[in-house]
């Protein structure tokens, strides 16, 4: 997994969206409020490794993951830890940025992981482990995609990017748009248009996470049944 998009609407509001990309018989549960070392959390839950690949946290923080890091990787028989765990330890982190700076990524499997923090001001970061060290830059709040190397190759990302750049060119982003984008982008390639199948892994889910003022939103839609459940935090 997966897909993800960051629409920045001005200085303090933003739009997240991310579809994931897994195993259609992986069992998941839809988001919900879990209480974390005393810190609330909002996130969708892998029930199998008990993490998750994207959540909001009362810290006013977003954190997102995908799989892989700059390039594809070959797959160990065995980690140390699940990388939706480091997910949520960042999300509880009181300095996240120190946590990353400290923390055990060895043996922890290749990642690219996002990270939207309102405390003070909107900022952007993107970290990447890829396998041997950790890559950490705070990134410019403008709108962007990012594409699972462990799943597209470069040429598959340079056109999901230049369907993106199409999908930029209207002025007025809204949530509902950018879910259409999701939805439909590249819909004639089902390898990797943003919804993808490929019978062993396809895109099952869509978290969509919209900060306006003091709210923030949760839209997931299990794209297995249609179901869409919205939760809401206030900061």
């Amino acid at each position: 997994m997966c897909t993800v998009t960051f629409i920045p609407k001005n200085n303090t509001d933003f739009i997240f969206t991310s579809n994931r990309d897994e195993s259609p018989i992986r069992e998941t549960l839809a988001p919900d409020f879990y209480m974390e070392h005393d810190v609330k959390l909002l996130y969708p839950k892998d029930e199998k490794a008990g993490g998750t690949w994207i959540g909001v946290s009362e810290k006013s923080r977003l954190v997102c993951l995908l799989n892989g890091g700059f390039t594809a990787h070959e797959q160990e028989d065995h980690y140390r830890l699940s990388r939706g765990v480091v997910v949520k330890d960042v999300l509880i982190a009181p300095d996240f940025l120190k946590t990353i700076e400290t923390y055990r990524f060895t043996n922890i499997e290749p990642f690219t992981m996002l990270i939207v923090d309102w405390e003070k001001t909107l900022d952007l970061y993107q970290l990447v482990w890829d396998g041997n060290q950790k890559h950490l830059k705070k990134l410019p709040n403008e709108p962007r995609l990012w594409s699972s190397s462990s799943l597209y190759s470069e040429s598959m990302k340079v056109l999901r990017l230049e369907w993106f750049d199409e999908f930029k060119k209207q002025t007025n982003f809204q949530a509902e748009s950018i879910m259409q984008f999701h939805k439909t982008a590249g819909h004639q390639h089902a390898e990797f248009g943003l919804i993808m199948d490929r019978g062993f892994v396809k895109t099952t889910s869509i978290t969509q996470v919209e900060k306006c003022n003091s709210l923030v939103n949760m839209r997931y839609t299990n794209l297995q049944d249609e179901n869409v459940i919205e939760k809401e935090m206030l900061f």
